[in-house]
């Protein structure tokens, strides 16, 4: 069960996170903001954007925008881009800095929220080769709610079987072939992205990259 002094911890460390991405940003030119994301399609600038709606949509909104949709989370996901999305790179981060302190999220989890920025950070600063990372305390966070559940992301079906192990921190888990790396990298593992799946070792590692 998660109390409210680890729930207030980690919405401390979200609002740090996004506060930090916002600063970033504020550097960037129109190309980068264009630039195409890890995240499939989207660019920087959509990424932020998605960002946004998470911080500004709350249960019942995301409910009824999920059922408006027919359950589909692309669909779902695109118009919410669409709506936070500014006419500009400087109107989509003012939009995105406006949310920096918000609590609003479609559910409880607040670690899954956490994971949100973290994750959707670097799939921003890993094309745009941004050197800066997520705190550890903020990644070790993620890496454990990842492995415990497969919700915004297949973690757990990732780690499934294995034994993962940080080599920067504390976070271990599981039994079986052993795969190791930083928090990070494993963070985004378990969040399927193959390009990290590079910086780990391993004799699990194959496993994990015919998961991601």
């Amino acid at each position: 069960m998660t109390t409210s002094t680890e729930r207030a911890r980690t919405w401390s460390m979200i609002h740090a996170e996004r506060a930090t991405l916002a600063d970033e940003l504020g550097g960037l030119d129109d190309a980068a903001w264009a630039a195409p994301s890890l995240c499939g399609e989207w660019s920087v600038q959509d990424v932020v954007a998605h960002l946004t709606a998470g911080a500004s949509t709350g249960r019942w909104a995301w409910l009824r925008s999920i059922a408006g949709a027919r359950f589909d989370a692309g669909v779902h996901n695109d118009r919410r881009l669409a709506e936070h999305r500014g006419a500009t790179p400087a109107e989509t981060l003012a939009r995105f800095r406006a949310v920096t302190t918000s609590t609003v999220a479609p559910s409880g989890h607040t670690a899954a929220w956490l994971g949100e920025v973290v994750v959707h950070g670097q799939d921003v600063r890993t094309p745009l080769g941004l050197p800066r990372a997520p705190s550890l305390a903020a990644t070790t966070a993620v890496a454990r709610f990842f492995v415990g559940r497969d919700f915004t992301v297949p973690g757990r079906s990732v780690a499934r079987g294995l034994r993962l192990e940080a080599t920067d921190g504390p976070f271990a888990h599981g039994d079986g072939p052993v795969v190791r790396g930083t928090t990070l990298a494993l963070v985004m593992a378990l969040a399927g992205r193959p390009a990290f799946c590079d910086q780990l070792t391993g004799e699990g590692l194959p496993r994990v990259r015919e998961r991601v």
